[in-house]
This record gives structure tokens, C-alpha cells and sequence, in this order.
């Protein structure tokens, strides 16, 4: 099938890192696909390996069995291609108006809503529901919402084949976690602990830091590109200004930015991932290691119950004292509550780790999102 995938970039690299996720899947597994995007820009890093050209006046990405548009080449009516067999705009984003003219044919493609991901319960009431159009040049078609998510009657998570295999490669293999460290050019020692950490600006990640230096336990603490990599930088500042550099234990490493499985790669061989948002969250769950998450903050405070929703998901089989500890961390990192006397214990292999492992588990049992996905869209009705 050919699949157009829409996709606006309202904020960080949610946006793009889902949608690419989900193309690169699709391809794999036979598909065709065009990616239409308002701002490609993190796919440099992103994704490398996709090969650039001018074609006319606009600038075309591909890879394999993908394309890579710009939003402004689905806007002009006589340069508007014919639409694929099925439509996905990305977290709501609303397909240019020539490319829903173009649409509103005899055999209208099937044209999916991919919503953000959420735990709470109206994600399952809401999973697969019709949403007429009666008005505008796509007036007479219906699309259907498509909710991904952590329960049975929900449109599951991406997770490609072959993904939790390989990161269960690099998590149990001890030299197999070095090489990939070093292919990743990330300094490590024997015996030193391995935290990630890819956040947003208003993290507490000076709080944990103080902690890590008052633990005398070798840690390196890897620093994405942004705002994880300034707010290291303005603690270890602060704390040679006052007097009281960072202890020697503790090592501060800024990273590159990385393509997506080195991305993935990296969060298999760290012992705790402090992760953001939404594409990164799913890849953490994947990756079978401890961590944490910093929620996208909404100025309604929603993210609050989200949050919460997730937690109460994810641990429930976890022993009490556990997710009351994790869960005290999680709010604390979110500035949800205030910092916590004492931390979770990592890495934790029998506690936090076997935890984490087991509800990863009960999500791997659900078909991930790609496969309900084109189920869905073959389906008639």
C-alpha cells in the first residue's frame, strides 16, 4: 500500500521522531510511503541515511521505499499528487486543503487521526472512532481515530520487529554493551555506573546531581544535546564557583546528537535513562532499563494526570515500597512534588531492574502499533 504520513513539528522532536519511527516501519515491511513535513530538520541527525535532492522547486529526502516532503508541495492544487491508499495526520495536524480535495474521490483513501499517547481510560473508549467531516473539501469523508497505547483496546505501541531482541543483546552482554559504547564514541569504565539523561529545561537535574556527588559510587551521567547538556554544564559552573567542584566520582559527558538506533542502541547499555516526552518514553520501555520520565508540560496542568495515569499502569505489579519510591522520583523530576529524602537504588537488577523487565512484558504481549495499524486500515468499514 502507499501511505501519505503528515506531520507539523509544533515542539522539540516528538513530533518528527514519532512520525519517522512509524515510516521507517511501515517500509520495512513492504510498504510505500511519503512523509510530509512542515520542518525536516532534525532528520540531518536523525535519520542520516536519507539521501537529498531538489526536485523542481522543492527539496526531497529518500530512503528506500521513502519519501520525504515538504507541507508547502501538498498545498497547491495542480501540484498536489493523488493521495495513497491511506492518509495519517499525525497528532491532529489537518492535511493541507488541496491535498483533502484531492481526497474526496469515488474510492476516498482510508484516513487515520495517529493521537498522542496516553494511559488514561478514554483512550479506549475513543480508540477506533469515526469523526465525520460535513463541512470544507473533505466534506463527506470520515476518519478514524487511532489511539496508541498500554491496554488491549488500544491501538498499541511502535515497536519494530527485531527491536527488544537486539536491545536484550546489548542489556545482557556485558563486552557487547562496551563495544557499543566505544562504536558510539562514549567514554566508560569498568565498574562505573551509566546514566542517560534527555530532558526538558525546567528538570531538577541540578537536585540529582548533588545527590549523585554526595554518593561515592563511580557514575558518568550522559548529557544529550540541549537542555540536558546546559543545565550539567551551568551545575558544574555553579558548583566550581562556590567552591565545590563535582566530586571525582562523578563524570559529566556531553553527547553528540545521535540517530535513532544509536539512540536506541544507547539506552540498552545504560544502567538508568532519564528520558522526555513521547518517542523517547516508548523507546526506554523498550530498551528493559530503569527510568524516568519527564512528562511534556501543558500550561492546563493535564500532564499531572497523565502522568499519574501512566505510573499506575506501568507499576502495578511492582512491590508497593518500589513504586512509591519510583513514583515519588517521577513527580519530583516533573516538579510534581518536592525532592525525595532518599532515591530508588540503580542499577538494581532484583528490585527496579526485574520490575521493569516484567512490565515490559506484559506490554510486549500486545501487537505493537504498526501491525494493529495496517490491520485496521485493511479492515472494510
Amino acid at each position: 500500500m502507499l501511505w501519505d504520513v503528515f506531520c507539523q513539528v509544533i515542539d522539540n522532536f516528538g513530533d518528527i521522531g514519532v512520525c519517522w519511527r512509524l515510516t521507517r516501519d511501515l517500509a520495512a515491511r513492504g510498504h510505500t510511503v511519503r512523509l510530509w513535513v512542515d520542518d525536516a530538520s532534525a532528520l540531518q541527525w536523525m535519520a542520516p541515511d536519507v539521501r537529498w535532492a531538489t526536485r523542481g522547486v522543492h527539496r526531497v529526502g529518500t530512503l528506500g521505499a521513502i519519501t520525504v516532503h515538504p507541507w508547502s508541495a501538498a498545498t497547491v492544487a495542480d501540484d498536489v499528487p493523488e493521495p495513497g491508499d491511506v492518509v495519517i495526520e499525525a497528532f491532529g495536524c489537518n492535511p493541507p486543503e488541496a491535498f483533502l480535495a484531492r481526497m474526496a474521490r469515488p474510492a476516498p483513501p482510508r484516513w487515520i487521526n495517529l493521537e498522542y499517547l496516553s494511559a488514561e481510560d478514554y483512550v479506549e473508549r475513543s480508540h477506533g472512532l469515526q469523526s465525520p467531516v460535513w463541512s470544507g473539501p473533505a466534506a463527506g469523508l470520515v476518519k478514524h481515530f487511532f489511539y496508541p497505547g498500554f491496554a488491549a483496546r488500544t491501538g498499541g505501541l511502535l515497536r519494530e520487529p527485531g527491536l527488544i531482541a537486539a536491545q536484550d543483546a546489548i542489556r545482557e552482554d556485558a563486552a557487547l554493551s562496551a563495544a557499543t559504547l566505544t562504536d558510539l564514541r562514549i567514554p566508560h569504565q569498568p565498574g562505573e555506573r551509566l546514566a542517560s539523561v534527555f530532558c526538558y529545561a525546567h528538570a531538577p537535574l541540578a537536585s540529582w546531581l548533588d545527590a549523585l556527588a554526595a554518593e561515592p559510587v563511580p557514575t558518568r551521567v550522559l548529557l544529550t544535546p540541549g537542555h540536558a547538556t546546559r543545565l550539567g554544564e551551568a551545575w558544574a559552573h555553579a558548583r566550581t564557583a562556590a567552591g565545590t567542584p563535582p566530586a571525582p566520582h562523578l563524570h559529566l559527558t556531553p553527547l553528540a546528537a545521535l540517530s535513532q538506533p544509536d539512540f536506541d542502541r544507547l539506552l540498552a547499555c545504560c544502567d538508568l535513562n532519564l528520558v522526555r516526552g513521547e518517542d523517547s518514553a516508548v523507546r526506554a520501555l523498550w530498551a528493559g532499563r530503569p527510568h524516568v520520565w519527564h512528562i511534556y508540560e501543558q500550561d492546563d496542568g493535564v500532564h499531572a494526570a497523565k502522568l499519574d495515569a501512566f505510573m499506575a499502569r506501568w507499576m502495578a505489579c511492582w512491590p508497593a515500597p518500589l513504586a512509591r519510591d519510583v513514583s515519588a522520583w517521577w513527580r519530583a523530576w516533573n516538579g510534581l512534588a518536592p525532592w525525595p529524602d532518599a532515591l530508588p537504588a540503580w542499577p538494581d537488577p532484583t528490585g527496579w531492574g526485574a520490575a521493569t523487565l516484567h512490565a515490559r512484558a506484559a506490554l510486549q504481549a500486545e501487537p505493537d502499533l504498526v501491525t494493529q495499524l495496517i490491520a485496521f486500515v485493511t479492515r472494510s468499514g
